[in-house]
């Protein structure tokens, strides 16, 4: 199971969290621990090097993406292998809704469009969707129509 995808800045400040199957009260535990993991390993970091780390049973992937830092914690099947792979799905997805490597502005500017790809990727903690246009496909919306208003 995919227990979480932190998205945070390199000041620590999270800008984005899915849980999954994670209590509440373990919850700050987790977003202090990475984002101390982050700060700790990712400073000189160059773009999307993949740093893996574990702590009990389960699996950590991070990176730097731009402006931004990326975790992913798994549990059983999804080991460190399987969450490159869903890094890298992740990233990718990013890069496309931002049309680039995103700063923290531009990260926050696509915020809708990046938890619409999220929503898309990983589905109650379980890897869904991994194809590109599938996912641009799946996450295409309309703008409303101003005589529908």
């Amino acid at each position: 199971m995919l227990l979480a995808i932190l998205i945070s800045n390199f000041a620590g400040n999270i800008l984005l969290e899915r849980f999954n199957g994670v209590p509440s009260e373990e919850r700050l535990h987790w977003r202090t621990f990475l984002v101390k993991l982050g700060a700790d390993n990712l400073k000189g970091a160059r773009n999307e090097e993949l740093f893996v780390s574990s702590q009990k049973s389960v699996y950590i992937v991070y990176t730097v993406l731009g402006g931004v830092c990326i975790y992913i914690i798994g549990k059983d099947e999804y080991d460190e292998l399987a969450l490159t792979e869903v890094m890298f799905v992740i990233t990718s997805s990013i890069k496309d809704a931002c049309g680039k490597s995103p700063s923290e502005r531009l990260f926050l500017d696509k915020y809708g469009k990046i938890c619409l790809c999220l929503d898309e990727i990983v589905w109650k903690g379980i890897l869904e969707n991994t194809e590109k246009d599938r996912i641009k496909r799946l996450i295409g919306l309309k703008p409303p129509n101003p005589t529908e208003i």
